[in-house]
C-alpha cells in the first residue's frame, strides 16, 4: 500500500509549507493525516459488512443503486485519467529541466504521453507490486537527494513561522496537502487482495503513520534549507546539476506510476465494454486494436490536460476538489452513515462517531467547492500569464 500511494503529492508539499507558514504546515499535515486515517478505517468497515465491494463503483451501487455504481465508476475512470495527466505534466518538467528549456514542453508532452502510451498496451501489468516498489524507491531517494544537496548548498531565503496569506493561496496550499493523501480509492482493491480481512486495519495504519511522518520531514526539511523561494515540484530546489539529477531518480515514479494508472483506468473501460464476451481473454485483432484504442483515448485526454492546466500545484489542487474531495473524503464519511443507520444517537461513542462522519461529508463538500473556485482562480490567472498549448516552459 505504500509503495503504491506514495507518489507525486509529496513535490507538492515544501510549497505548501511555503504558502501556509512552517507552524500552520505541520498542524494540517498532522491533522489531514489523521482524518484520512479515519476514512480510510471507514473503508475498511464497509468492506467487512460487503465482503463482495471491491471499488469504489461496487459501493456506489449499495449505496445509491445502479446510478451509483455508474457514477461513482465514471469518477474513478476520470480521478485516473486527470491523475496520468499529472504525470504528463511532472514529465515535461522534467524534460525541461535535463534540457535547460531548450525544446518545446508540447514535444516533451508528446514523448510522454507516447512513452505512457506504448508502455500500456501489454494487456497484462504483470508484477505490479514490484513497478510499485520500484516507484516508491525511485521517489523517496530523489527527495532524499535533494534534501541533502539543500542541507549541503544553504540556498535558502529564509522561513516563517507564520504566513500571512489570501485565503485562496492557504486553501491551495491545503489541497496540495489533501492531494497527498488521496489514495483511498484503490483502498478497496488493496482490501480484497489481503489473504487475512483482518490485516486491513494494521497495513492502514502503518501506510497512514508512514506517509504522515516522510510527508511532514520531507516538507519541513526541504521548506527549511530552500526557504520562501521553494520550487514546485520541490526537486527544482536545488542548483542545475542536482535538480537533473534527482529528477533523473525520480524518471521511474514519473513514468511507472503513470502507467500503473493508466492500465488500471484502461482496464476498466475495457471490461465494461465486454464484460460476459469471450473478448475479455481472447487475444483476436478486435479485442487487441479495441485496447489500443481505449490506450490511445485515454491517453490523449490526459495529455489534453497536462497541456491545458498551467502549473503542478493548480492542477494538483483541481484534482482534489474534482475528486479526492468526494474519494477520500466525503464518501467516506457516507460510508460511516450507512454502516451505522439507524443507531446514529444509539450510544455516547455512536452519536461522536456519527458527528465524525458528518464533518467528513462536510470537509469533502467543502473541499469541492471552494477547491474548485480556488484552482478556478489561480489556473485562470496563470493561463492568462502563461497560456495554455505552449512552448513556454514548465519549471
Amino acid at each position: 500500500m505504500i509503495a503504491e500511494t506514495m507518489s507525486l503529492g509529496i513535490l507538492a508539499l515544501p510549497s505548501a509549507v511555503a504558502m501556509l507558514g512552517l507552524v500552520p504546515a505541520i498542524l494540517v499535515l498532522i491533522f489531514v493525516g489523521l482524518l484520512t486515517t479515519y476514512t480510510g478505517y471507514t473503508i475498511g468497515q464497509f468492506k467487512a459488512a460487503y465482503p463482495n465491494v471491491h471499488s469504489m463503483a461496487d459501493a456506489g451501487e449499495i449505496l445509491m443503486g445502479r446510478f451509483g455504481r455508474e457514477f461513482l465508476g465514471a469518477g474513478q475512470l476520470l480521478f485516473l485519467i486527470f491523475i496520468m495527466g499529472s504525470h504528463l505534466l511532472t514529465f515535461v518538467v522534467l524534460m525541461d529541466t535535463l534540457s535547460n528549456n531548450r525544446t518545446c514542453g508540447i514535444i516533451f508532452g508528446v514523448i510522454g504521453m507516447l512513452i505512457s502510451l506504448i508502455l500500456t498496451l501489454p494487456r497484462t501489468l504483470q508484477k505490479v507490486s514490484w513497478l510499485s516498489i520500484i516507484s516508491f524507491s525511485s521517489i523517496i531517494s530523489a527527495v532524499m537527494i535533494t534534501m541533502v544537496a539543500l542541507g549541503i548548498q544553504r540556498v535558502g531565503t529564509g522561513i516563517d513561522l507564520f504566513v500571512k496569506t489570501t485565503f485562496a493561496r492557504g486553501f491551495l496550499a491545503a489541497s496540495n496537502i489533501v492531494f497527498a493523501y488521496s489514495g483511498h480509492v484503490a483502498f478497496f482493491g488493496f482490501a480484497s487482495e489481503l489473504q487475512n480481512p483482518r490485516d486491513y486495519t494494521k497495513s492502514l495504519l502503518t501506510l497512514q503513520t508512514t506517509n504522515t511522518i516522510v510527508y511532514t520531514i520531507a516538507a519541513v526539511v526541504i521548506y527549511c534549507f530552500a526557504g520562501r523561494d521553494v520550487a514546485s515540484p520541490a526537486l527544482g530546489s536545488t542548483g542545475p546539476v542536482v535538480s537533473k539529477i534527482a529528477y533523473g531518480v525520480a524518471f521511474p515514479t514519473i513514468v511507472i506510476a503513470g502507467v500503473i494508472n493508466g492500465h488500471v483506468a484502461c482496464k476498466y473501460v475495457y471490461v465494461r465494454l465486454f464484460r460476459g464476451t469471450d473478448r475479455m481473454s481472447k487475444r483476436s485483432f478486435a479485442s487487441i486494436g479495441a485496447w489500443v484504442g481505449i490506450a490511445v483515448f485515454l491517453w490523449l485526454m490526459a495529455w489534453i490536460i497536462a497541456e491545458s492546466i498551467p502549473g503542478f500545484n493548480n492542477l494538483l489542487s483541481l484534482i482534489t476538489a474534482l475528486f479526492a474531495s468526494w474519494f477520500t473524503l466525503a464518501l467516506n464519511g457516507w460510508f460511516g452513515l450507512h454502516l451505522d443507520k439507524g443507531r446514529y444517537f444509539s450510544s455516547p461513542k455512536k452519536i461522536m462517531v456519527t458527528f465524525v462522519n458528518i464533518f467528513c461529508v462536510g470537509s469533502g463538500i467543502f473541499v469541492c467547492i471552494f477547491g474548485l473556485y480556488v484552482s478556478g482562480k489561480f489556473i485562470s490567472e496563470e493561463t492568462a500569464i502563461h497560456g495554455s498549448f505552449t512552448c513556454a516552459s514548465k519549471t
